[in-house]
């Protein structure tokens, strides 16, 4: 007897009748087969579908394969690339890197760090204080075009560390200027999070593994 939607089979045996507007890509290919094959067992003789009808079903079922097996390789490639990841990062582990910040590292009372402009500055001031805040060292360039400098901390006095390092610029008619700063530390570890981010991990704080720029120097 004919219906007035798609026959769906559900793990109790039971016929469901489906609204025939109903996406039959939401389905899996068990329950696809499982349509596929009560239509065909419940068709009137006198009025069966069309091979074309058949064909399309067919074709269907096979897209969904292949979408299926793509996304599970898909995921099984993610999963190998993640785990990669964890051991490529794990070769910082007792290095120094350049990053993306403002905490440098200081042994022996030498340090370094670098900044960028990204226009042109009339006057820049560098300050370098210690945890607790206390000014321990501070710098003023002028007429600096854009581009990235590299400085050093030297100051015997200084105990190992990491030490703040803040930049400011004033362009030529007194409007701010865009300061990036590059920072060294030595790595600890590693750390993954439950989005798979990676982290390097130093004696105070982490690093986001994009942000680092090198490894050593």
């Amino acid at each position: 007897m004919a219906s007035d939607g798609v026959h769906s089979v559900n793990s109790d045996s039971q016929v469901k009748v489906l609204p025939n507007n109903y996406d039959n890509a939401k389905m899996s290919q068990e329950d696809f087969l499982k349509v596929l094959l009560a239509n065909i067992q419940w068709q009137d003789p006198l009025e069966a579908q069309d091979i074309s009808e058949f064909i399309n079903n067919t074709v269907k079922l096979r897209e969904m394969e292949v979408l299926n097996n793509f996304e599970s390789s898909v995921k099984e490639m993610s999963n190998s690339l993640n785990s990669y990841a964890l051991f490529f990062a794990s070769s910082f582990i007792g290095k120094e890197v350049l990053y993306q910040g403002n905490q440098t590292l200081v042994k022996g009372g030498k340090g370094k760090a670098t900044f960028s402009l990204d226009s042109p500055a009339q006057e820049i001031t560098l300050t370098v204080t210690d945890s607790d805040g206390n000014l321990v060292e501070k710098k003023t360039f002028y007429n600096l075009e854009p581009g990235s400098y590299p400085f050093e901390i030297d100051n015997a006095s200084l105990k190992d560390g990491y030490y703040t390092v803040s930049v400011s610029a004033k362009a030529y008619d007194g409007s701010p200027v865009e300061v990036k700063v590059e920072s060294y530390a030595l790595v600890n570890g590693v750390r993954k999070d439950e989005e798979g981010k990676l982290y390097a991990v130093t004696e105070l704080f982490e690093i986001p593994a994009e942000n680092i720029m090198a490894i050593g120097g």
